[in-house]
C-alpha cells in the first residue's frame, strides 16, 4: 500500500506517505531544464486551487531523462519557488526507472503502467491517488496540469 511508502523530502528529512491518508495526490517526477517545466505554474495553480480541500501535489526532481535536473535540492527549490511560485512540497531527487529506483515510483508504475509498458518515459508523468490510497489515473507529460483539473474535481 501507498501508505507504507517512506520518502524524503527536499531537505532529506524521512516522510511517510501515510502522512497524505485521506488526501488526493498528484506524484510528478519533475525537471528544472525540460521543455515541461513551466508545467510548475499550473502544478502550483492546481495545489493553490484544492489544498484546502485535502489535495497536494508531490514533486520529484529526476535528473534520469536528459539530464535535466542536475542541481542540488536547495538548487531545485529555489529555482521552483522563484520562478513558478511553488509552494507545494518538493522532495529528494530520485531515480524512477532501472537500477536504484525509488521504491514509491516502482509502486505506481507497477499500479499504473503506461501505454509504452511500465517504465516511465520522460519528465512530468503525473499519477493521481484518490483519498484511499489508490493510482486511479497515470498522466503523460503532455497532458497539461489544467486539464487534470476536473479528475481531482471527481475525487474530492
Amino acid at each position: 500500500m501507498i501508505y507504507d511508502i517512506k520518502v524524503k523530502n527536499a531537505q532529506l528529512e524521512e516522510v511517510s506517505l501515510s502522512d497524505y491518508k485521506g488526501y488526493v495526490m498528484l506524484i510528478v517526477n519533475t525537471a528544472s531544464k525540460c521543455g515541461f517545466t513551466p508545467q510548475f505554474k499550473e502544478l502550483e495553480e492546481l495545489y493553490r486551487t484544492y489544498k484546502d480541500r485535502k489535495f497536494v501535489v508531490l514533486g520529484f526532481p529526476c535528473n534520469q531523462f536528459g539530464g535535466q535536473d542536475p542541481g542540488t535540492n536547495e538548487e531545485i527549490v529555489g529555482f521552483c519557488q522563484l520562478n513558478y511560485g511553488v509552494s507545494f512540497p518538493m522532495m529528494d531527487k530520485v531515480k524512477v526507472n532501472g537500477e536504484g529506483q525509488s521504491e514509491l515510483f516502482a509502486y505506481l508504475k507497477k499500479q499504473s503502467g503506461g501505454l509504452l509498458g511500465d517504465a516511465i518515459k520522460w519528465n512530468f508523468t503525473k499519477f493521481l491517488v484518490d483519498r484511499e490510497g489508490r493510482v486511479v489515473s497515470r498522466f503523460a507529460p503532455m497532458t497539461k496540469p489544467s486539464e487534470i483539473a476536473k479528475d481531482i474535481e471527481g475525487l474530492l
